[in-house]
């Protein structure tokens, strides 16, 4: 099998997981860059009995993702929040209620395909729950968006991960408690 072409096909629904992994466009961009280079790299390890290509990919993403958001321990913020290329000021991130770096996903790349599935991409992919993940610790996030935006069982997940399954439902209903409580409402957020 020609992994580099048949990862292709997948740019746009990665581009869109990582999107929702990061809450940048810009840094979605680069951890889908870098996921078709470990494909292309690591092609020669990928076992179809172990699962698709797509699972593969997304197993790739993710993880480099997660390794993204555990080596940037506070992003540099814009100058409105910070002044100039600072570390952040917490207290200053604090009072402003939005997070400063999140960046809308345009309609244009969101994949096309059923009507229904194009719509509930969107959903998915609203700066309101992108900006509502943010507040989830990376893992809970990944976690969260593997299995109820994606709808991967939770075997599936927890190989991905290298989880158990347990901790898989565990940290899901952690990221759900958690979700609920951090989300704004649509009126809040300004899109009904």
């Amino acid at each position: 099998m020609d992994v580099a072409r048949a990862s292709e096909a997948y740019r746009g629904e990665l581009l869109a997981h990582c999107y929702r992994m990061l809450g940048s466009l810009h840094d979605a961009e680069d951890l889908v860059q870098e996921t078709m280079l470990r494909a292309w790299r690591f092609a020669g390890g990928y076992d179809e009995s172990r699962g698709s290509i797509r699972t593969w990919l997304y197993r790739i993403a993710t993880n480099a993702c997660l390794s993204y958001l555990d080596g940037r321990q506070r992003r540099v913020l814009p100058v409105d929040v910070n002044g100039p290329s600072q570390v952040p000021d917490i207290e200053k991130v604090e009072e402003h209620l939005e997070i400063p770096w999140l960046q809308p996903f345009p309609d244009a790349l969101v994949p096309a395909g059923d009507p229904a599935a194009v719509v509930e991409a969107r959903e998915s992919i609203r700066l309101a729950f992108i900006a509502a993940l943010q507040h989830l610790p990376p893992r809970q996030r990944a976690v969260l968006i593997l299995r109820d935006v994606l709808a991967m069982p939770a075997s599936d997940v927890a190989l991905l991960l290298e989880l158990t399954v347990a901790s898989v439902n565990s940290a899901l209903q952690r990221a759900r408690a958690q979700l609920a409580a951090a989300s704004p409402s649509a009126d809040d957020a300004g899109l009904v």
